[in-house]
């Protein structure tokens, strides 16, 4: 009866480990069990980032009163850096925290973000009763507070979109077993549920938000995200105990990885060429193009030139002689 209770050696998910760093189980973790929570998360990021970038610029150029040039300069810039702050992102949690890690603190940033911005559009309301009414409308002019923590939530909210873009969908993927024939063909079919539920979202928050936030209140546009990311993130940690995390054979940081190139490179200042190609052929690499194109790299392909006190030398070189 106790036999029957252990999990099947076969059952073992090679390369992943649970919540708390044991092996996981096939039948009690990832697969759709996992990827759901995934999606939940996804569908109200998503809801909430077009439910402020989608109508952004009617509130800059209506409660912030900007002109229609500046307010899209201004949307230009932002979406800009939401752009490109999934790099920072990806680094980050591939470096340093993980992506589960970096999933929930992005979203606690977003809900934070989120609030502020509801925030800001509430103390417009507060401050616009008591403008002047010319002309039977209200003239109001923003308060610099009111800029200030609107753009700094704004930014906020861009930052915490660099830190789920590149990790939601990768992390969803990691619930799936590639070694495993049902779960390979599952995982297909979880790209296409995800970018199903990603459209929806979005088109969701573009027919609701943006009506409350034309018709009736930007403060309720805004705040409605918050309240949906909220629940996104218990909805993702209530999943905590199913999901597979990948076991990273190397630690390093790509970043380091890479500047190792340059190092390795740098000590094989004086290594020639043919030497590079000796050392090429040697192993059975054939040159192509891309060899051709960056030679000083090339170099990093060889030992390091010399004794160890060479080795420890500082390169000063001329990169364009290379």
């Amino acid at each position: 009866m106790a036999d029957a209770e252990v999990p099947l050696l076969d059952d073992v998910v090679e390369g992943s480990v649970d919540f708390k760093g044991r092996p996981v189980f096939r039948s009690k973790s990832g697969g759709w069990r996992s990827a759901s929570f995934i999606i939940a998360v996804e569908v109200a990021e998503r809801f909430a980032y077009y439910g402020i970038s989608s109508n952004l610029i009617s509130y800059l150029t209506g409660p912030l009163g900007q002109s229609t040039a500046t307010a899209a300069e201004n949307v230009n810039a932002w979406s800009g850096a939401a752009s490109l702050l999934p790099l920072l992102g990806a680094f980050l949690a591939d470096s340093f925290f993980g992506r589960y890690r970096t999933i929930i603190a992005a979203s606690l940033l977003y809900i934070a973000a989120l609030g502020s911005l509801s925030l800001s559009a509430v103390i417009y309301s507060m401050s616009s009763s008591d403008c002047e009414v010319a002309a039977g409308m209200k003239a109001c002019s923003p308060s610099q507070f009111q800029v200030v923590l609107f753009f700094f939530s704004l930014y906020l909210v861009a930052f915490a979109q660099g830190g789920h873009k590149p990790c939601v969908q990768a992390f969803g993927a990691d619930q799936f077993d590639e070694q495993d024939p049902v779960e390979k063909k599952a995982k297909s079919s979880f790209f296409n549920w995800w970018y199903f539920s990603f459209c929806a979202g979005v088109l969701v928050s573009l027919f609701i938000l943006n009506y409350i936030q034309d018709n009736l209140s930007w403060a309720l546009g805004f705040g409605i995200p918050c309240i949906v990311m909220g629940l996104g993130l218990i909805v993702f940690l209530l999943g905590s105990y199913t999901y597979r995390f990948q076991v990273q054979s190397d630690e390093r940081s790509p970043f380091l990885r890479i500047g190792q190139v340059f190092i390795r490179a740098c000590r094989n200042w004086r290594t020639t060429h043919s030497a590079i190609d000796m050392e090429l052929e040697a192993e059975g690499i054939l040159p192509y193009e891309g060899f051709q194109q960056y030679k000083y790299i090339n170099k990093a392909l060889v030992s390091p030139y010399g004794s160890k006190q060479n080795e420890k030398t500082w390169c000063i070189t001329d990169i364009g002689e290379a």
